[in-house]
């Protein structure tokens, strides 16, 4: 796709990008989706620092392939995330969850390009006016936290195309060809996909994880959590206890409490599938195999180009 505006940008083959999903996204499934043609993407919101760093030598040791690390801005330690992405020269960094202002002149000045990830159209005309190279616009239908209003990438994406003038990823429910080639007809250049890459072998998600992604159906997945940071997750113990909290209209604090610390890393690093939080998209009830990166990729594209031979003859 040698005229396709994200591949320009980021010099890689094919407009697929692997979302930075915490505990999910390490070195080994970066390398494996850029050596493929997309853009693989090191999430640095479950790595301390030094983990990061890490991460991102065995990821040039792994490919040669442009790949990304995706910072999550409310990271305590971000001060430290963005002088060790410029000291190993990272090309691409993608921003999420915080003022795109704060960190993307700084980046670009070290010739880092900058997507940020929103999940409105306010949010993508500021990220613009921030002078970020692309926006990844977010549906509600995404795993992991979510967007407050709840927009879905259908509505969202055409929404925020109107509006802004710097290439568009469009990030939510996609997970096939055919959601590649939708995506695109809205007014996508690219899709970022998160949960059908959790299903491989090189997520650094626990096995646990996946096997109940792939056994997932329409409906295990619900948005909770909304007034603290609203997080959509497969449905299990733990989330049951939240719902049962709720018929005692809860206090933020007593919410706080019961989410504890690190419920993420128990259930999808540890897999432990019942007091864990499993954070995947709707679009699980679509993922029916774990399958090596590589062949993701090559599905998606061969789906793509038959969706649009069969649209063609409409």
């Amino acid at each position: 796709m040698p005229n396709n505006k994200i591949t320009q940008l980021f010099n890689i083959q094919y407009p697929i990008i692997q979302a930075g999903m915490v505990w999910a996204s390490g070195w080994k499934l970066a390398s494996a989706v850029s050596n493929a043609g997309g853009l693989g993407i090191i999430g640095a919101g479950s790595m301390y620092p030094e983990i990061l760093k890490e991460h991102i030598e065995k990821c040039k040791k792994a490919t040669d392939k442009p790949f990304a690390v995706n910072v999550p801005l409310l990271y305590p330690d971000v001060d430290k995330i963005m002088e060790i992405i410029i000291q190993e020269k990272v090309e691409i960094v993608f921003t999420s969850a915080g003022n795109p202002k704060t960190w993307t002149k700084h980046l670009q000045d070290h010739g880092i390009k900058v997507v940020h990830v929103v999940s409105g159209v306010k949010f993508a005309i500021k990220s613009e006016e921030a002078g970020v190279d692309a926006i990844v616009a977010e549906g509600f239908e995404a795993g992991g936290h979510n967007g407050r209003d709840e927009t879905t990438t259908f509505t969202l994406i055409p929404m925020v195309k109107e509006k802004i003038n710097i290439p568009l990823i469009a990030a939510g429910g996609i997970a096939t060809g055919r959601g590649m080639l939708a995506a695109m007809v809205l007014g996508a250049d690219a899709v970022q996909v998160g949960s059908r890459f959790v299903a491989s072998p090189e997520a650094s998600s626990h096995k646990n994880f996946k096997e109940m992604v792939v056994k997932a159906q329409e409906g295990d997945t619900k948005l909770t959590l909304k007034e603290l940071a609203p997080v959509r997750l497969l449905k299990n113990k733990f989330f049951d206890d939240i719902q049962k909290l709720y018929t005692t209209n809860p206090s933020k604090q007593e919410l706080i409490e019961l989410l504890g610390r690190a419920r993420a890393k128990k259930g999808m690093f540890e897999g432990d599938l019942e007091e864990g939080e499993l954070e995947i998209g709707q679009i699980s009830g679509l993922i029916h195999e774990i399958k090596p990166a590589a062949e993701i990729v090559k599905e998606m594209l061969e789906e793509f180009e038959t969706a649009k031979q069969e649209v063609s003859n409409f």
